[in-house]
């Protein structure tokens, strides 16, 4: 008897710790209105809502390639499953067209839709819950005067119990803090600003910070280094890996129009950020690269008298086969001439962009300034050499071709690994053979889009349908 009053007492905790989480993670559905009519939105408020998706990057997950804007159904890998992006056009059966404004609200602040339905935080909430009412508005404005799509995304692909959508409160629970963004009051306005617009809706973090096992952002790893489709997102903090330090003039340069001559050009999601930051005021975007310069900080002394070497021996034409200048403070050392198969494959194949002094965004980068060819991981410069940077749709703009074609493994590893040699001081790089095979194979899946990043919709980068 006492055995089955202890089992039954187990069995009651069971029952109520299952209520309590199904009460806790209950939300009411709320109610459909009417679909707005367009004209009943201030053109204003609309012209603002355009500029806010574009710091969103809204299309780039809301839209298949070569699809309709904002229509949903773009595939989204995750470690634990697929996720497919829903239709967030106004249209009244499959889209959000019978959203009312506080439902809309709903989704973004706490990541719950008009049904009560729990939103994977594929859908970034987490950092949305910053945006505040007014911004909001617009948003939802400028979205309810898009052009309704009747389309219904496919079924998510989840194990169970992640295929339950109430195991996201759990997931809420332990993760997700709701509330509006607060000021720090020891910074600036235009730092201030940058820090709403970077944390908020531009979510910066989504990419640019490593994850726990859960999928989580490491909050103490803040702009540490991530992944995003197949890309290393750099670290963006004190740990970057950038030759030449960056700082804000530099950051909204690059924000503004997706390369700077110390850095390079921006390619995978990056191009797609860049090209819709492209449009914003040039106000915010200097108040996003202000925030970034803040969250990296000073760089050290050494770090600047080594890249004011850098620079000045860049600028002299230093390169391959040569020697730094004596005396310099240059971290990037240059070995001596070799006839190596790298060298070999990098006259044949690099030099003649890479060494041109061909100035950005046309001009191939000089790798001692490369990123890519810095950071520990080589994964973004592999996908660069296979797979290029094809060129923007009827405009110009930067351009590099495959070489997945011309060169073999053996021929892309002994480029790699002259190139890390060469224009870097750091260690060699480890399982080359295999990163390029998996690159080549598709085993590691890369999205790879035009250097523009306008690779998702038909018409420029969503600011209209």
């Amino acid at each position: 008897m006492k055995i089955a009053r202890i089992a039954l007492a187990g069995l009651g905790l069971v029952a109520v710790a299952t209520v309590a989480g199904i009460a806790y993670a209950w939300e009411p559905a709320i109610d459909r209105v009417e679909r707005p009519a367009p004209a009943a939105f201030d053109g204003r408020l609309v012209a603002e809502g355009a500029k806010l998706a574009a710091v969103g990057n809204c299309i780039a997950c809301h839209t298949v390639p070569g699809g309709k804007s904002f229509a949903g159904g773009l595939a989204i890998p995750t470690p634990f499953g697929t996720i497919h992006s829903s239709n967030i056009t106004p249209d009244e059966e499959t889209g959000i067209g019978r959203w009312s404004e506080a439902a809309f609200v709903r989704s973004m602040r706490r990541g719950v839709d008009r049904e009560g339905n729990h939103l994977y935080p594929a859908f970034p909430y987490d950092h949305y819950t910053l945006v505040s009412d007014t911004d909001n508005r617009a948003l939802y404005a400028y979205l309810m005067t898009r052009t309704p799509v009747r389309a219904t995304p496919p079924p998510n692909d989840l194990p169970f119990p992640l295929n339950i959508r109430m195991s996201v409160a759990g997931w809420k629970l332990l993760f997700f803090r709701e509330g509006e963004f607060r000021p720090d009051p020891t910074k600036s306005e235009r730092v201030n600003r940058g820090a709403y617009l970077a944390e908020g809706l531009a979510h910066c973090g989504a990419c640019h910070t490593p994850r726990n096992i859960l999928g989580a952002e490491k909050k103490a790893e803040h702009w540490a280094g991530g992944e995003a489709e197949g890309w290393n997102s750099y670290a963006i903090n004190r740990d970057s890996h950038a030759p030449i330090p960056w700082n804000s003039d530099a950051l909204a340069h690059y924000l503004r129009h997706g390369w700077h001559a110390e850095h390079g050009v921006a390619r995978g999601p990056m191009a797609e950020v860049t090209g819709n930051l492209a449009g914003l005021p040039d106000a915010d975007v200097d108040a996003m690269a202000a925030y970034a310069a803040d969250v990296m900080g000073p760089p050290a002394p050494e770090r600047l008298a080594a890249a004011e070497g850098l620079r000045r021996y860049v600028a002299g034409g230093g390169g391959p086969g040569g020697a730094a200048p004596a005396g310099d403070s240059l971290t990037a050392a240059v070995q001596p001439a070799s006839t190596e198969r790298g060298e070999a494959v990098y006259a044949a194949a690099c030099a003649t962009c890479h060494a041109s002094g061909r100035p950005q965004p046309y001009g191939g980068l000089d790798f001692h300034l490369s990123t890519a060819v810095a950071a520990p991981d080589p994964g973004n410069i592999v996908t660069v050499v296979l797979h290029g940077l094809p060129p923007g749709d009827g405009d110009y703009s930067s351009v590099m071709p495959a070489f997945a074609g011309t060169l073999s493994d053996a021929d892309a590893v002994a480029l790699l690994a002259y190139m890390r040699r060469t224009f870097t001081d750091k260690p060699a790089w480890t399982d080359l053979e295999k990163l390029v095979a998996d690159t080549r194979s598709g085993a590691r899946h890369v999205v790879v889009r035009p250097a523009d990043g306008i690779e998702r919709s038909p018409t420029n980068v969503g600011a209209r349908d």
